[in-house]
């Protein structure tokens, strides 16, 4: 009985001890260190020494850098975007020589921030018009799958995908059909991958763009069918939009590895026809092959 006295003694005395010595030890967090040496820095698309203010597109390009950031927000007229790479592109579209203030803010540990601004001369000399604005900004769109040629291919200088058009439904095997655009009146683009989080398009620019073939063996035409992808991929694809009309065809931009349809490394589409109510007809080029893509684009449910 003293044994187990004692035995019960010990434990009592060990358990307060535990105790104690829970209380007294304390918890700190590690240092929050602010983002430091924040810089923006703008590129006028199309300036040089005798057109310092651009090409008349609006077009600029923003990159913005730091120390100890997570993530960036941009800010101009009071309107925010959160854009994780540092880099967007606005498109301004007041007519004329104008002065816009663009911030950057940096975002660290604990929420801490810290940003810069800059001041842009831009000019402008072309406004899109705005039933287009309406339209893309209207909806949530989608690849017409439902539609015959809602893809195809051909020569650059063709008005038609003369060389293969898929019949509807043609390629449901692949991780396009649920792939999700949206258009934002801010100038902001999302990008979704769908359920299956996967991409359809051609070998060479996927495994340049975004790392590697991911496990994938190539299927033919040199093409992936179901492209694994990530959310920092999705965030890379997600990013800025705009339009711009080199030549009088108007055209829808891009920035970093946006893009609508078939990945194949390009960020410009032609919009070839926009009459129908719920639907946008567009081209793009291929470089690495040298041929074209053709597009329908449905906002429809």
């Amino acid at each position: 009985m003293k044994k187990i006295n004692l035995l019960l003694k010990t434990i009592f005395a060990f358990t307060v001890l535990t105790f104690v010595g829970c209380e007294k030890e304390e918890y700190k967090l590690g240092e929050i260190k602010a983002p430091s040496a924040i810089s923006i820095s703008a590129e006028i698309v199309g300036a040089d020494a005798d057109n310092p203010n651009g090409d008349g597109t609006g077009v600029v390009h923003f990159t913005a850098t730091g120390s100890d950031v997570i993530t960036w927000k941009f800010i101009h007229n009071g309107v925010e975007r959160m854009v994780p790479s540092g880099k967007t592109t606005y498109a301004f579209s007041q007519l004329g020589l104008n002065t816009y203030t663009v911030s950057a803010v940096a975002i660290g540990a604990g929420g801490s921030t810290s940003d810069s601004a800059t001041n842009v001369d831009v000019l402008a000399t072309y406004n899109p018009p705005a039933e287009l604005v309406t339209k893309l900004t209207t909806g949530v769109w989608r690849v017409a799958s439902e539609e015959g040629a809602h893809m195809g291919v051909g020569p650059n200088d063709a008005s038609d995908p003369v060389w293969w058009a898929a019949n509807p439904n043609d390629k449901a095997s692949s991780g396009l059909y649920d792939d999700r655009y949206t258009f934002n009146s801010d100038g902001t683009f999302t990008f979704s991958a769908g359920g299956d989080s996967e991409l359809f398009g051609k070998v060479i620019p996927l495994e340049r763009d975004f790392g590697g073939d991911r496990g994938q063996v190539s299927v033919a035409n040199n093409e992936h069918e179901n492209y694994p992808v990530t959310q920092d991929d999705v965030d890379k694809i997600s990013g800025t939009w705009y339009i711009t009309a080199p030549g009088g065809v108007e055209t829808l931009n891009f920035s970093g590895l946006g893009h609508v349809g078939f990945y194949i490394g390009s960020h410009s589409f032609e919009i070839l026809d926009r009459s129908a109510s719920q639907q946008i007809s567009l081209k793009n080029y291929f470089a690495d092959e040298g041929n074209a893509w053709w597009w329908k684009i449905t906002n429809k449910e």
